[in-house]
């Protein structure tokens, strides 16, 4: 599904683009019910003047300026203001990956061309490969100002929109750092390369959403709710033996797998 319609600028060149939503919302929702009756809650939208409840096709954007006083600001008007420059997605400067913190990454989308920009738009992502760096850009979305970051990947291009700085909050100060041997060092790098392997996006899943639905058949099938089994983790009673454990198990789970 087209998320939206949009113009790479990269220079002079121009690149015709539609994004695709990334992501899916696959977890199990829940209504709300009467604790009583185990009816439906609804919330009504409800004029505080006359009190009548207001259909979606009757709501219109308004501005406080004033206590009490609103101007009403339509779709057709915030976007009659808008140059086309605006609404194109203009790239500021390149930056490589790694300097950029994840932190600044909001929500994800596939950019593929429209017609007549193929070239360029494959131009664009090869360039970026072979340089290993992203572009920075920015555009208008709905009525933000809305920073960039173009990722180019083997099968195509990803457009993340991102954070400003100020909308990140301060993160958390500098925890008081213990000494670290060379020997407990030395361990636990033999722990990340045994546990080293390849990123499979496939082979990861949502186990507790999967507890949760068989919860929700139990339940409908009027099966008793057991307990699970607590799995807690092992207290760790000496920092070397507990990671020479971990190296062992990783090491004979990678031999099996």
């Amino acid at each position: 599904m087209i998320s939206r319609k949009s113009v790479i600028t990269f220079g002079m060149v121009a690149i015709p683009i539609a994004m695709y939503t990334a992501t899916t919302d696959n977890d199990i929702h829940f209504n709300q019910l009467h604790k009583y009756d185990h009816s439906r809650i609804r919330y009504k939208k409800t004029c505080v003047h006359c009190g009548k409840e207001i259909k979606n096709e009757d709501i219109v954007r308004g501005f406080e300026y004033d206590e009490g006083k609103y101007v009403v600001i339509t779709d057709e008007e915030i976007e009659k203001i808008k140059t086309e420059k605006e609404k194109s997605i203009q790239i500021l400067h390149f930056a490589k990956l790694n300097q950029i913190s994840p932190v600044y990454y909001d929500k994800t989308y596939q950019a593929l061309p429209e017609a007549g920009g193929e070239k360029a738009f494959e131009l664009l992502r090869a360039a970026l490969m072979a340089e290993q760096k992203i572009a920075i850009g920015r555009a208008v979305l709905g009525t933000k100002d809305t920073l960039m970051a173009i990722i180019p990947r083997e099968e195509g291009i990803l457009i993340s929109t991102m954070f400003y700085a100020d909308d990140i909050k301060d993160l958390p100060r500098q925890y008081s750092r213990p000494e670290v041997s060379e020997e407990e060092l030395k361990m636990a790098r033999m722990l990340i390369g045994a546990m080293d392997t390849p990123f499979d996006p496939s082979k990861y899943k949502d186990e507790y959403q999967e507890k949760l639905r068989g919860l929700i058949e139990d339940k409908i099938a009027g099966r008793e709710i057991v307990a699970a089994e607590s799995e807690g983790p092992a207290k760790v009673v000496d920092l070397m033996e507990a990671l020479k454990a971990s190296v062992e198990k990783a090491q004979k789970e990678k031999v099996t797998a």
